[in-house]
């Protein structure tokens, strides 16, 4: 039988994050394009970030028939959050220049370059890139370099850098629980055994 879950946080109930969740506002609006294989994943990152963000906006698929509605938005100039050739470092938005529709693919290396392959006009939008990233608290994933981050992670780092007088540290808060509590279940032992 399966484990009730929380229909918001989509965590089994008993380690519901909702609590830990907060609305923020941003400038930048947030636009995540999931592919279906992270939806049911334990650490759905990118799940907090949209509930945690009043001006985010979370789709899964992987053929977005309507991107030119979700990119098309009155006010913001869009940008992916994807490295590549003529890819910028993220810098805050002049006072003179639109706000940032910041899209960003969720899914592994190979699911978000395919999520690009799949939706050209997504694979046509200017790049930008996390200047000077942190260190990862994502300790439960071997990742492919010291400088990938979780959706979550990346999102906040991106946000810090385009609006620097505004702290969106709280969104780590149930990134940070989750992380906790998965290494609780599966104890110290295992964690240090094959994540360490």
């Amino acid at each position: 039988m399966a484990r009730a879950r929380c229909e918001r946080c989509l965590r089994p109930e008993n380690h519901c994050l909702c609590a830990l969740i907060p609305q923020l506002d941003s400038q930048t609006r947030i636009l995540i394009l999931q592919h279906p294989s992270e939806v049911n994943h334990a650490l759905n990152t990118a799940r907090l970030a949209a509930l945690g963000l009043t001006n985010a906006q979370l789709v899964v698929g992987e053929v977005f028939e309507n991107l030119p509605e979700l990119l098309n938005v009155p006010g913001y100039q869009p940008r992916l959050l994807f490295p590549g050739e003529g890819a910028q470092p993220l810098r805050a938005t002049h006072r003179a220049s639109l706000p940032t529709l910041l899209v960003v693919p969720d899914g592994t290396w190979r699911k978000a370059r395919k999520l690009l392959h799949l939706n050209p006009l997504l694979a046509a939008l200017p790049r930008v890139t996390l200047a000077d990233a942190p260190v990862s608290s994502y300790r439960l994933r071997k990742a492919p370099g010291p400088d990938a981050l979780s959706t979550l992670e990346a999102i906040v780092h991106a946000l810090h850098m385009l609006e620097p007088h505004t702290s969106f540290e709280a969104l780590l808060k149930p990134f940070d629980a989750l992380i906790d509590g998965q290494i609780a279940a599966m104890g110290e032992e295992t964690f240090r055994r094959n994540h360490l």
